[in-house]
Order: C-alpha cells, then structure tokens, then sequence
C-alpha cells in the first residue's frame, strides 16, 4: 500500500467517477482503474460498486476512506512542516520594543505574525530608555519597534506609528484636571530623566529646550518605567511619555495629561542590515499590512 494509492482513493471517492477523478489527478482512467483494482485485492475487500453512473463506496469502502482521509491529511501536515524549515519559517523571532512599543500596533503584529506562523514563538524583548536599537545591533532581538530619535546606524528600518506625548502628574496635582497643558506649564517642576540613554535621546523627551529658550528643572534619576511612575506617583517629580503609556501603565494615583505644544513620538520598526532573515520579512510584511490596514479610509 502506497500513499499515492490512498490519495487516488479518497479523490474517487470525492468525485464517484473514474473519469472525473483521472482528470483531477492527471492519470489516465485505465491507470487510475488498475491502481484502484490492486488496492482491493491487496485489502480483500471491494471499495467501490461499479455502476452506470460512476462509482459508489461499499460499506467497507466507506470505513477505509475514512482511514485514508486521515492518513493523507496527516502526510500534508508533514510535508508541510518539512517545507516551513525549508523556507525558514520555524524557529523564535524575538521582537524587541521599549514600554508601550508602538502601543496597540505591537501587540497586533505580535498576534498576527504568530497565527499566520504557528511553528515560530514569538518571543517579545522588553527594553527601557533607546536600549531597543543597540539589542539589534547586538544581535539580542531580530526585530524591534524603535523609539526615534535613536541610533540607526547599521540597522535599516521604516517608520510605522505616531502618537502624542502626555505629562505624568501625582493625582491631586493642580493641573492633573486639565485636558491639555504646554510644556511651559510644567517648567517649575522637577522632571525625571535618565543616564542610561545617550542625551540627545534625554533632551528630546525633556524637550530642552524649552519652546521660549529656558532648559528643564532636571529632578531625580530613573533606569526603568517603574522607578519612574514610582516617584511621579509619590510627588517627587513628573515624567513625559507616549499617549500610549497612559492606557498599558495606568494607575490610580497617576494622572496623564496630554502635551498641546511638543512634536509627537515617531516609532520606527528596524532590523539589523543584512539580517533579513525570513522571519524577519514576514513580521515586517504583517506590521506593514496592519499599517495600511490602519490608514485606509472608512467604507
């Protein structure tokens, strides 16, 4: 018994003719016929009755195709996971991205890529303050959601989400009520910031300077986003960050107002140059589809 045999079996069976089912397979009808007639004698029993019409499963018929469906459904999935390797489509792609990462576009991707490559993990790499770019660079993630401005050198990437930026207020504070403040509103008040990001990154955030010339009142330190929100949360200071954080970070003792006059965040998705890898096409393909998905107009 042959694969090939069960496959010619189960066709028959689909079309109840000869001739249709010889078409489909690109046999000839006395090749398909011979093939059919060996398998019965090999199993000792009659698969189909033979009528006017075309052909009809016996009883026995029918339980053997059943076993044949199977079989034949299993033998694709085999060559179908042979042929993922082969296409370099197994494995782990590790996406890298900082807090909220491009916000709901990181976690679609994620989801999406995952469901169209069910034999890749999809293992996502949490990094703070512009560590995302140097984790490609040095080959600790594959691809990796980019918060500008950045080092891009040696990578190559594309830009695929904007959003506002919000300032991080204790609750209680005098403008944690307001629907928009300035940036100069919030000049008087320590702000955090970061050493272990290079400081054209800091000052972008910071934005220093400020839209009249003056620098920030720089107040306490931080390595992560949760030493940050932990001292905007105690009234030390306040911190300035994407929209986006506002809803993947919210707390109850945190208030996040947007910025009405600072540019918005740009998130580029980046990859190391020359490290194109299929997988890394194909989360790229998905974030680019999403994307366009995004921004095509209603109806």
């Amino acid at each position: 018994m042959e694969l090939r045999q069960l496959h010619y079996l189960t066709v028959i069976a689909e079309e109840e003719n000869l001739g249709r089912a010889a078409r489909r397979l690109f046999v000839s009808q006395p090749a398909l016929s011979y093939a059919l007639k060996s398998l019965e004698s090999e199993l000792g029993v009659r698969l189909f009755d033979r009528h006017a019409g075309g052909v009809s499963a016996t009883a026995a018929g029918q339980d053997v195709i059943a076993e044949a469906l199977l079989t034949v459904r299993q033998a694709e999935r085999v060559s179908a996971a042979a042929e993922r390797h082969t296409r370099g489509e197994t494995g782990v792609l590790r996406v890298g991205f900082e807090a909220s990462g491009a916000g709901e576009l990181t976690t679609r991707a994620r989801a999406e890529f995952a469901r169209r490559h069910p034999g890749v993990r999809v293992a996502p790499k949490r990094y703070d303050w512009g560590q995302e770019a140097d984790a490609l660079r040095e080959g600790q993630t594959d691809v990796a959601f980019v918060w500008l401005p950045n080092d891009l050198s040696g990578l190559r990437g594309e830009l695929v989400h904007t959003e506002p930026r919000v300032v991080g207020l204790p609750c209680g504070h005098a403008l944690a009520g307001r629907s928009g403040i300035s940036v100069l509103e919030v000049a008087d008040e320590p702000l955090l910031w970061t050493q272990r990001a290079p400081r054209e990154w800091v000052d972008w955030w910071a934005v220093n300077p400020r839209p009249d010339g003056s620098s920030p009142k720089w107040g306490p330190t931080n390595d992560n986003v949760e030493e940050m929100l932990e001292q905007v949360a105690e009234g030390s200071s306040v911190c300035f960050a994407p929209l986006s954080m506002a809803r993947y970070y919210a707390r109850p003792d945190l208030v996040w107002v947007p910025l009405t006059d600072v540019e918005p965040l740009r998130v580029v998705l980046a990859w190391a140059d020359g490290k194109d890898t299929a997988l890394v096409r194909g989360f790229v393909q998905v974030v680019r589809e999403l994307v366009a998905a995004a921004d095509a107009p209603a109806g």
